[in-house]
């Protein structure tokens, strides 16, 4: 079985690979590269927040997933390590490792996300900015994108 040819395209600073506007309450959501785009190699979705925030402690059992600040200051925390990171710095979380980040920025902030394969992930996303919020608290709702809901958000101070 043969993979589809991929063609270059281009998006913008602040737009979406689909020209569409995804909520997740504390910022804005936008696929850079999706998983057809990449035959579900990989995905890259970015979030600009306007608040600050990030998503309950979880892992993905299936992908590994890099972490590129834009703008602002963001905290993520991958199994017993803590990094603060800042326009240009990035950090690693490998498959089955819990992890979880928060947005700590004064002003806006801009995060990029890639996901290596694909899995679930942009399932994931379609499905959270559907309640316009960051994703829920309930285990249960984790499970069908290949995922773990295993703590609660950062504590921000």
């Amino acid at each position: 079985m043969g993979k589809t040819p991929i063609a270059p395209f281009q998006v913008a600073r602040n737009d979406d690979r689909h020209a569409v506007h995804r909520s997740v309450g504390i910022g804005t959501l936008t696929f850079k590269v999706t998983t057809a785009d990449s035959n579900g190699e990989f995905l890259v979705a970015e979030i600009a927040h306007h608040a600050k925030g990030g998503p309950p402690r979880h892992l993905h059992r299936h992908q590994d997933e890099w972490f590129h600040v834009i703008e602002g200051k963001y905290i993520v925390e991958i199994g017993d390590e803590r990094y603060v990171l800042g326009p240009g710095d990035s950090a690693f979380g490998p498959r089955g490792v819990p992890h979880c980040w928060a947005n700590v920025s004064d002003g806006p902030g801009r995060i990029s996300f890639v996901f290596v394969p694909a899995g679930q992930a942009e399932a994931f996303f379609i499905e959270i900015t559907k309640g316009n919020a960051m994703a829920p608290t309930d285990p249960a709702f984790w499970l069908p994108f290949e995922m773990a809901l295993v703590g609660p958000p950062l504590k921000l101070e």
